[in-house]
């Protein structure tokens, strides 16, 4: 287990120091979390050396959600401020968010029916 905290935790600094390094457009977490995701597809790093370690990350993972809590009920009056700009923000990433996953979700499909397509009409011509 402290192997693969070692692992999780050298993602996350290797991330955060591109963030840094980069301007902090994108998060270092989520930087991390990506190289972490394609050391383990190309098989750099293999699963079962932070299996166990992401697996109580994962089961525990309502203490992370404290720290935001604590800050919302510490920003309330701004958040109440600003909550129409908030709400209507949530909304409309949210539909762009939905219309987004369904016309790639579409453009897949569509795709894999064209590879698919000629082996059955191969099938059925034979």
């Amino acid at each position: 287990m402290i192997k693969g905290l070692f692992w999780i935790f050298l993602f996350l600094f290797l991330g955060n120091l591109i963030s840094t390094l980069t301007g902090g457009f994108v998060p270092g977490s989520v930087i991390g979390m990506m190289l972490l995701f394609l050391s383990l597809y190309v098989k750099l790093l293999k699963p079962d050396s932070v299996k166990a370690a992401a697996t109580v990350i994962t089961k525990n993972m309502a203490v992370f959600f404290v720290v935001p809590a604590v800050g919302l009920m510490v920003y309330a009056k701004l958040l109440v401020t600003n909550f129409l700009g908030i709400f209507l923000s949530i909304i409309v990433s949210t539909i762009l968010t939905m219309a987004t996953v369904a016309f790639v979700q579409e453009w897949f499909e569509k795709r894999q029916q064209r590879k698919t397509a000629p082996e059955k009409r191969e099938e059925t011509t034979a």
